[in-house]
């Protein structure tokens, strides 16, 4: 668990009130990632900061901190909500908020705000004035002129055209056809129909961003009266204004219309209200020894009805501590050791379920810890329909707390840090259905970026080839065109993309695993579209060269 001991030096960690009230005493800028205990800090923006905090180089001035909202009070309004958030506190006053894991916007805040506290200290500015943010529950009605309007207007429709779905590219529009020709033109292809909001931080005038010494100095010099300025509040945009102002309406019809904007919601997204209200949880369950071996179609069938999705699962035998302590609440028990034997006779199921409102749906699903109980209160139960007659326990097992659950969760399924690469032949279209894939199996794409693999670069993923008779193939084909190289993370992330990539061969691959990339996908040996690490090793040697801020976290599995 290296990983997490870095993170916890580069974030202090605040998990109560008293130490939220002890974190806003420091100087400077302090960052706070607030988290829910169910999900975990944001891994994604680790890189970022762990790279401003050595240029910048400013200890004294700037702090980065992973708040956990479940148990601070000051933060209930974040709690139950998947998304993350930043704040920005500013000698113990919380100044701004940023909504997402959107990276050149934190940049930027971070960046702003340690120039202007190092000219403050300079003696160089006087320091604003500030309107400290006061945290509402957005769900909560009638709770102020920010949230008075209702959730339904910060949405709007957004569609890419098909061309622009096809080259990536914005379009010159010269003008506007005709009816006929546009119902063609927007069925001629794929196109990209999104559901987008606004977030809460207000985007700066590209034009305020640099500072114009000689205008300051005559600003100065007309107002040296007034210590302080009062700011002027700034329109905020509307989406369709923002989105003109970015040229992305040069390649989308956007609509912003309340109305109509609810209309196509409901034609195109039938269930997003219902979506936008799920409380998505994820919990460990286990199968014990004999009800794996005996009957584990027949449970993961009930899983299945029940609406959970499987996000992992793996097999394990459990060492005698570990069955000793996910059995701990049986210990008093005459029977405890009949329990201890059963649990490591023979490998056990453990799942990762996800469902809305998982964890207490399992529970209720599964039923007491014993038959009896069951069998008392709960006679539906599975305890009770699973019930086996010389251990009288529950033979599924399931995390108590949200917090049990992730701790549990990161202990059997520890993440894994694999190189994936999706090579030039591949097109546009093949490589979204890739991506949509490596999603779909349950990898994060912790890290991507697109490049053409020159001869320097292409020897840092394929350096044990370098000499081998097919090796100069390989450099031809890489140099045909952009590459996408991505790290992929998950649980057992190195054997599952070789899993999913299938045989070298697309041939064999369509004999072998046709449900594999490279069996879609592959035109040949050499262009059989994707790449990917053989060992942990490997994954993380290559890793660290391709991506020189990432710090692989790959643990060795249980």
């Amino acid at each position: 668990m290296a990983g997490k001991k870095r993170e916890i030096q580069l974030q202090a960690v605040v998990n109560s009130q008293s130490l939220w009230d002890e974190m806003l005493q420091n100087k400077g800028l302090t960052v706070i990632d607030v988290y829910q205990a169910w999900c975990g800090p944001c891994k994604a923006m680790q890189p970022l900061f762990r790279k401003l905090k050595n240029e910048l180089n400013e200890d004294e001035l700037l702090h980065f901190v992973v708040a956990e909202a479940d148990n601070i009070v000051t933060l209930q309004p974040f709690r139950d909500k998947c998304e993350p958030v930043f704040l920005f506190s500013v000698n113990g006053k919380i100044i701004a908020r940023i909504n997402g894991a959107n990276a050149p916007l934190v940049n930027k805040k971070i960046t702003n705000l340690i120039n202007e506290e190092k000219k403050i200290a300079a003696g160089e500015m006087v320091r604003p004035q500030y309107r400290e943010i006061v945290f509402v529950d957005s769900d909560v009605e009638d709770a102020g002129e920010a949230h008075s309007e209702s959730a339904e207007q910060l949405y709007i429709i957004v569609i890419i055209k098909p061309d622009a779905v096809m080259t990536r590219k914005s379009l010159e529009i010269k003008k506007k056809p005709d009816f006929q020709d546009f119902v063609l033109f927007m069925t001629s292809g794929v196109s990209h129909i999104l559901v987008i909001s606004q977030g809460d931080e207000e985007q700066p005038d590209l034009k305020e961003t640099e500072p114009d010494p000689e205008m300051e100095a005559k600003e100065a010099d007309e107002d040296h009266h007034e210590e302080v300025r009062t700011p002027v509040k700034k329109k905020h945009d509307s989406l369709q204004e923002y989105l003109e102002r970015q040229h992305v309406s040069q390649f989308c019809d956007i609509e912003e219309n309340l109305t109509d904007t609810n209309h196509f919601i409901d034609i195109l997204f039938p269930d997003f209200k219902n979506m936008k209200n799920l409380k998505l949880e994820k919990t460990l369950a286990f199968l014990r020894p004999r009800l794996f071996q005996e009957k584990r179609e027949h449970v993961l069938k009930i899983i299945e009805d029940e609406g959970f999705k499987i996000l992992m699962q793996r097999q394990i035998i459990l060492s005698e501590e570990e069955a000793q302590t996910l059995c701990r609440e049986y210990e008093n028990e005459d029977y405890f050791e009949n329990v201890i034997e059963q649990m490591t006779s023979g490998p056990s199921l453990a799942l990762v379920l996800l469902r809305d409102c998982g964890l207490q749906h399992w529970k209720n699903l599964i039923g007491p810890s014993s038959v009896e109980k069951a069998k008392e209160h709960l006679p539906e139960s599975l305890c009770v329909r699973f019930a086996m007659e010389d251990l009288p326990i529950n033979q599924l097992y399931g995390s108590d707390s949200l917090e049990e659950a992730e701790k549990e969760i990161q202990y059997f399924f520890p993440s894994q840090d694999t190189l994936a690469l999706i090579k030039p032949h591949v097109t546009h279209e093949q490589r979204e259905e890739i991506l949509k894939l490596i999603r779909e199996t349950g990898f994060e794409i912790t890290q991507m970026k697109e490049v053409v693999l020159n001869e320097e670069e292409a020897e840092k993923i394929y350096s044990k080839i370098k000499g081998r008779d097919f090796y100069q193939d390989v450099l031809q084909m890489l140099s045909e065109g952009p590459s996408l190289v991505m790290v992929l993370t998950k649980w057992n992330a190195v054997s599952d993309w070789r899993r999913l990539m299938g045989p070298i061969d697309p041939d064999e691959a369509k004999l072998l695993s046709p449900d594999s990339i490279r069996a879609h996908f592959g035109r040949s040996t050499l262009k059989n579209a994707v790449h990917g690490s053989s060992t942990i090793y490997e994954a993380m040697e290559t890793i660290s060269r391709m991506f020189e801020d990432f710090i692989p976290e790959n643990h060795e599995g249980n």
